[in-house]
């Protein structure tokens, strides 16, 4: 809906429809101008960004005073910088107070963390403070930045825990999970937001939070470090995992599309089976088209630029990596070729047909 008028008009068609039905026009009027005020992604992630490098001079800054020296002070600091960055982005809701919200909600979680180290707690179990604390802010602040913040810590400190307990294998069935989460969230979202008037608040945050943080997962693999070595023996559990998924999301897609012919369906499945079996051999190939295909199904625009720019990384990625050969990488480019030529006629030529009826 691009404007009130059109708002209106609704509202008219339903009452018109049913006299019965009876709607609070103020209040959705309200609701309509305060998501229309609200800031763009690009926007919330430059706040981050002002956060985290206002965070790291702030960090330099204790340094240099001494402030560091003395754990109780920094317990005390991070513990009150947290809580006032909670509580500025509960209160407030624009851009200014967003960027002192998220610098002090940083600031805090960082001090807090030096505190809990210089007191001789072990790396798990500060991880684990981490993610309890980002939990509690997720639920307390219900605000967007701080969700998104929130769920970004949250998978950040669980593939650290994996990375201290030397367990790199387990990354595998992490992304699984990232994936069927993931896709669950995109697809269920009506159920969602209808459980709970929280729920309807973090979903927004918390969606666009686990794209990034499984797009992110993939990077881990892709890491051939001294102490970071990550097995592609068991590369094929997520791809498999992903892979199911998208023929899931794909079933989705048929009704959108409005292909109900049981050939054609059977056809597309293969297709895209063989299509996708390349890429077994990199995950992340796979989770990126997934995301492309959800976001293009609920009609997310944002997580689809996102799962585009992905998949372009990855797959330049995936070409330069020299654990496979040429005619593997061949075989990647030109499948996933096929593949996205084949969804854009499929697509433009169902949505044209839907348009000229």
């Amino acid at each position: 809906m691009r404007n009130k008028e059109e708002i209106k008009e609704l509202l008219n068609h339903f009452q018109t429809e049913n006299k019965e039905v009876t709607f609070d026009g103020e209040a959705i009027f309200s609701a309509y101008q305060k998501n229309d005020d609200h800031q763009s992604l690009a926007v919330k992630i430059l706040s981050i960004f002002g956060g985290v490098l206002a965070s790291l001079a702030f960090v330099g800054f204790l340094f240099i005073t001494g402030l560091y020296d003395s754990t109780t002070a920094l317990f005390i600091l991070g513990t009150l910088l947290i809580l006032g960055g909670i509580f500025i982005n509960t209160i407030y809701n624009t851009t200014i107070f967003d960027t002192v919200s998220v610098s002090s909600y940083i600031i805090g979680l960082i001090i807090l963390v030096l505190a809990l180290f210089k007191m001789e707690m072990t790396e798990t179990a500060v991880s684990l403070i981490c993610i309890l604390i980002a939990a509690v802010s997720l639920i307390i602040a219900r605000s967007y930045i701080i969700a998104f913040a929130s769920v970004l810590i949250i998978n950040g400190a669980i593939i650290t825990l994996i990375t201290l307990n030397k367990n790199f294998d387990f990354i595998h069935a992490y992304i699984s999970f990232l994936a069927l989460i993931v896709t669950a969230v995109f697809l269920k979202e009506a159920k969602i937001i209808s459980l709970n008037p929280l729920f309807s608040k973090l979903y927004n945050p918390v969606r666009i939070g686990l794209v990034f943080s499984f797009l992110a997962a993939f990077v881990f693999i892709f890491l051939d470090h001294e102490f970071i070595k990550v097995s592609r023996d068991y590369i094929w559990v997520p791809s498999v995992v992903i892979i199911l998924a998208i023929l899931y999301v794909l079933s989705h897609l048929f009704q959108v599309l409005h292909i109900s012919e049981m050939k054609q369906k059977i056809g597309i499945y293969i297709a895209s089976i063989l299509i996708l079996l390349p890429t077994v051999l990199s995950p992340a190939i796979s989770g990126a088209i997934l995301i492309i295909l959800l976001s293009f199904l609920v009609n997310y625009k944002t997580s689809l630029v996102i799962g585009i720019i992905a998949f372009i990384y990855f797959v330049s990625q995936y070409y330069y990596d020299l654990h496979f050969t040429l005619l593997t990488k061949s075989i990647l480019l030109f499948s996933s070729g096929i593949l996205f030529l084949g969804l854009y006629l499929l697509t433009h030529k169902k949505l044209t047909s839907n348009e000229k009826i």
